[in-house]
């Protein structure tokens, strides 16, 4: 049985497994740092969660929470789950927690974003009820 904890303080194997975990969701990212990784358990509205599966942790999420005007917004972020153990609905848990860990605290609604060469992983969203939203996203390099 698959167990989800949200990481509150730092631990070794915590920032190890995270940091493992990373090039299988963004290959192109730069290596996580410690203190990054302490800043985002430190930070408020920032809920990094990690899924555990026979004492190892194989996979993690993290949902971004902050207000605006209009509402408060809810964000899943990063979601991953090694590749070793794909398949075995791990995914659909992670997903189907972090939606109802948003309920709890609130949320009117909960968004993603996936991109679109992520196949298994968009058939996933839109099977537990994400809609394609029609928006356009930008961003701007330093």
């Amino acid at each position: 049985m698959m167990k989800i904890r949200e990481i509150k303080r730092y631990s070794r194997e915590a920032f190890k497994a995270v940091s493992d975990l990373i090039p299988q969701l963004s290959p192109e990212s730069p290596p996580l740092s410690e203190e990054h990784f302490r800043k985002i358990i430190r930070t408020k509205g920032t809920h990094l969660f990690v899924a555990e599966y026979r004492n190892r942790i194989i996979g993690m999420f993290t949902l971004a929470t902050y207000p605006i005007p209009t509402t408060d917004k809810y964000w899943i972020e990063d979601v991953v789950i090694d590749k070793s153990v794909r398949g075995k609905g791990f995914g659909r848990e992670i997903i189907n927690y972090a939606i109802e860990f948003a309920r709890q605290q609130g949320a009117e609604n909960v968004n993603l974003t996936s991109r679109p060469f992520r196949t298994e992983a968009n058939r996933l969203y839109k099977s537990i009820g994400f809609t394609l939203r029609e928006t356009n996203a930008y961003r701007y390099n330093f």
